[in-house]
């Protein structure tokens, strides 16, 4: 039998009481997860930084098949919110138009007289217009509406049309699926979000690093002497339970829907911002463990240790992890 964490200071009440909330929240009959659909679709808090979140909830609202998480998933896919990005592929800008398309399909989304792909306020609008052009390509095929204008984005709309659907391309069926996963990491949910099915295993590993020395960079390996910085633990954690988290703690925000702070459950991963409304701006995490209190790896010269939330005095929100969540997270985001 695996031992259960004693934290100096913490009396045995709160041990059962975290106890109990632990077998209650993880173990509890999963609500059902609200997915984003069209029509009144709104952005979690903080998960589009906030000089692009106006754009994104007024143009992901184009037409029906699109909606404001599904167009900001592809965003952050296509270039992390970068308006500078340059792909191997010369495609361009935030939405990363190759230059040809972007001579077609371009728009003056601001009204300034020019249709500069650099520019979020042109190329945001850009992409909505596009995937909305491409729905209405592939409006008569059987199936779902996004689903099959995500796949026309990817392989064109040809292909939809032929194949009934979506086409059988790995390819494109793997990217219709991190994309509508994805949506959910930044869809407002509009019901409870279901408890992760891994949370326990992975509060039961980070338990076992209590009292281990913080390491910057460290991931627990024999080099690094078994110590871990913050989003090193959470990542060991959730592969201890078979799901591979991105390394940087601003990368792992987008592993999953964002429950509000008091639908919090064990198993959440809880992030701290210098910027509360750009979470590009996150430099901490730490896994929730119920009860106010989570276990995390703070800084240099500190232990892993259980600690409040608000220990921390910059918390923006937390992340319910999904197995398919995280393996929707973009590769190049993943350094």
């Amino acid at each position: 039998m695996r031992k259960i964490w004693v934290a100096g200071g913490v009396g045995l009440g709160l041990a059962v009481s975290f106890l109990a909330l632990l077998v209650i929240g993880v173990y509890s009959a999963a609500w059902k997860l609200g997915s984003p659909g069209s029509g009144g679709v709104g952005l979690a808090n903080g998960s589009v930084p906030a000089q692009y979140e106006a754009l994104v909830q007024k143009w992901g609202n184009l037409c029906p098949a699109l909606n404001p998480a599904v167009l900001a998933a592809q965003l952050y896919t296509e270039s992390n919110w970068n308006p500078r990005a340059v792909s191997p592929a010369a495609a361009q800008g935030i939405a990363q138009f190759i230059p040809d398309t972007w001579a077609t399909h371009g728009i003056d989304g601001n009204g300034d007289g020019r249709r500069d792909v650099w520019d979020p306020a042109d190329a945001i609008p850009s992409a909505a217009a596009y995937d909305c052009e491409l729905s209405g390509d592939v409006k008569g095929v059987p199936g779902d509406v996004t689903d099959n204008m995500l796949a026309a984005y990817n392989a064109g709309p040809y292909r939809v049309i032929s194949a009934g659907g979506v086409p059988s391309i790995s390819e494109t069926q793997g990217y219709v699926k991190e994309i509508r996963t994805l949506a959910k990491s930044f869809a407002r949910p509009v019901t409870r979000v279901a408890p992760s099915q891994q949370a326990a295993g992975a509060i039961y590993y980070a338990q076992d690093k209590l009292g281990t020395p913080y390491l910057w960079g460290g991931d627990g390996t024999k080099e690094d002497g078994g110590r871990f910085d913050c989003s090193g633990l959470t990542k060991a954690a959730y592969a201890s339970v078979g799901i591979e988290l991105p390394r940087v703690a601003n990368d792992q925000w987008n592993a999953g829907p964002h429950p509000k702070r008091d639908e919090l459950l064990p198993g959440d991963l809880v992030f701290f911002a210098h910027d509360l409304k750009d979470p590009r701006s996150i430099h901490h995490v730490g896994l929730y463990v119920g009860g106010g209190y989570m276990i995390h790896a703070p800084r240099t010269g500190a232990v892993i240790r259980f600690e409040k939330i608000d220990a921390q005095p910059d918390y923006m929100g937390a992340t319910r992890v999904t197995a398919d969540g995280a393996k929707a997270l973009p590769k190049q985001n993943s350094v």
